[in-house]
Order: structure tokens, then sequence, then C-alpha cells
């Protein structure tokens, strides 16, 4: 019985997800990929993928915790003031005491998490638009450390963060090195926790629960404050995790230098499917959402297209995505009320 079952439930997954967004998205990617693989030479080697991983390791880490405050129902743009807080201070007190590997991540995700906690409590306690409070604490958050600080920048950084890690070391027939660096190692570490949070735990079904029918939440008795804790407790964690990732990547820390990548990454987890109403979205179309835009604008370098006209591909190519997602969801409520 179970043999003749397998078909038709294996025919029924792919039935689905021919049908979602993230089959298209992933067609698109495909497709640029062997574009760009066929225009030029250099796009489809091993040392430009390792060098897209490595250099989009920030935005893809943020986008694994901004993904559940999305599902959530809420909405945070204070990550990168988050991250350049826990940025400073981390590696401020790491390098005064000799901190090793992990009392820095501990540290750097614990002043993420209390950061977060903050926004948790002025949207849920004193019910304030979750993009207002955030707007607010970006701008709290970054005009105190640059007043702190005042902008200097952290160049002597300890030997062994700035050697990183290296695992599975390989060098090619030319001598180029690779490994399983600092940076993938996060990254894939990132997506996989919350992967885990969203489909393997109960909150997880809290939290698309929340995001898509908070007043249902409420009267089936769900914790509002708490999940809401959870999330942005979350995304501050994460904000610390990837804020050291990009220390180490930069070889220093410049204060200035996190805030304004908000809208990079809000713009891989939309164009990966996730509703800024919130309930849905998926770690699958983040990653794809992130791979779409890091492909997209290395593509265009590769071909000598101007930056300027690199951002416009990329508000195009948002735009557009968006402009389906809208369309098509406008269609299945269509067809939900006619049946």
């Amino acid at each position: 019985m179970s043999s003749t079952a397998s078909p038709s439930a294996s025919s029924s997954i792919w039935g689905r997800f021919s049908r979602s967004h993230e089959f298209w998205l992933l067609a698109v990617v495909l497709a640029l990929s062997l574009a760009l693989s066929v225009t030029t030479d250099s796009f489809l080697t091993l040392q430009n993928l390792f060098d897209l991983l490595t250099s989009n390791a920030f935005v893809g880490i943020m986008a694994s915790g901004l993904l559940v405050v999305l599902i959530a129902g809420g909405i945070d743009i204070s990550f990168t003031a988050t991250a350049s807080v826990a940025q400073y201070v981390a590696l401020t007190i790491g390098i005064r005491y000799g901190l090793g590997w992990f009392p820095l991540f501990a540290l750097a995700g614990a002043i993420g998490v209390a950061c977060g906690l903050i926004n948790a409590l002025f949207i849920t306690k004193l019910r304030i638009s979750s993009i207002i409070v955030s707007i607010a604490t970006l701008n709290i958050f970054y005009g105190l450390l640059i007043f702190f600080t005042g902008g200097k920048y952290i160049t002597s950084l300890p030997k062994f963060f700035r050697d990183g890690i290296s695992w599975f070391e390989y060098d090619d027939a030319n001598g180029v090195p690779y490994a399983l660096n600092l940076q993938i190692l996060v990254l894939a570490l990132a997506f996989a926790a919350t992967w885990l949070l969203l489909n393997r735990t109960n909150v997880g079904r809290q939290i698309y629960a929340l995001g898509g029918n908070k007043d249902a939440a409420q009267r089936l008795g769900f914790h509002v404050f708490r999940l809401n804790c959870l999330v942005y407790g979350y995304l501050g964690f994460i904000a610390g995790a990837a804020s050291l990732v990009q220390a180490q990547l930069a070889q220093s820390v410049t204060p200035t230098v996190l805030v304004g990548k908000e809208l990079d990454v809000l713009a891989a987890i939309v164009l990966g499917g996730a509703s800024l109403t919130g309930g849905v979205g998926t770690v699958f179309g983040a990653i794809l959402g992130v791979a779409l835009l890091a492909i997209l604008q290395n593509g265009l370098v590769l071909i000598g297209v101007s930056s300027y006209w690199s951002q416009w591909f990329v508000g195009l190519t948002i735009l557009g995505a968006v402009s389906i997602t809208a369309w098509s969801d406008r269609r299945r409520r269509a067809a939900e009320f006619i049946n």
C-alpha cells in the first residue's frame, strides 16, 4: 500500500511546489545564472561563487532574522544600528579583556537581544506601529553610538579574529586557496536555525499564526508579548552575530558602515515571497531572494554595467517580483471566493 501512496504524495508535493513563488524564483535564479555563465567566463567559477557567498553573508544572515519578524506581522529596520552597536561594544570589550570567539559572539548576541527587546516592549505594551518604533530606535541606537565613539574606527583587532576560521582548506590547480570560512559557516547556521525555529517547533507555528491574524491568535490564548520578545530578540541576536562576521571580513570596525543596508535585506526577503503584512514567508524563499540580488549585482559588474544602472536593474527586479506576487495573490483569493 505504501508503494502506491508514495508516487501520489510525491506528485502532490511537486504540484504544490510548481505553483509556488519559490518555484518561479528558482527558475529566474537558474536562468540568470545560465545567461551569465554564457556571457562571461568568470561567473561560473569556484572563486566567484566563494566570493559571492562571503561578500553577501551579512545580508543573508540578517535576512534569516528579519524573516521571522516579517512572518510574525512586524517590521524592524533598526537591525543595522543594533548590529553596529553590538559590533563596536563587543569588540571593544573583547580587545580589552582578551575574549575568544565564543565569548565575543555571546556578548554581541546579548547586546543585540537587549536592543530587540526594547523594540518588542514599545511595540507590544504601548501598541505603537513596529515601523515607527524601529525608525525611532534606529536613530537612537545609531546616534548614541556615534556620540560615545566619535565615529572612531577600530583597526587593531586580535590576531585570531583577523585570521578568521578556515575549515576544509583546498588549493586549486592555480594555487588559489578555498575554505569554509567564518562568513559561510555563520550564514549556513543562521538559515538552519531559522528553518528549525519556523518549521520544527510549536513556537514557529504560533509565529505564523500571529502574523496571519493577530486578533485570532490572541483569542486562542497566544501570549503576544512573549512572541514579540522572541522574534525581535531573535533578530537582535542574529544582528549581533552578523556584525562580527562583517567586522572579520572588513578587518576593522567602522561605526557608520552598516547603517544603510536595511533596504538590501528587506528587498531580498520580499523578493523571496515574504509578505509585509505577515503570516507568509519561507527560509528557502529568503535564500533565493538573497541569491537573486547577489547574482544580479555580481553579474552586472562582470559584464561591465555601470553601478548607476546596477541600482536601476535591482529596483526593477524587486518591483517586478513584488508585482507578480501581488497579482498571484489576487488571483488565488478570487478563486477561493468563487469556490
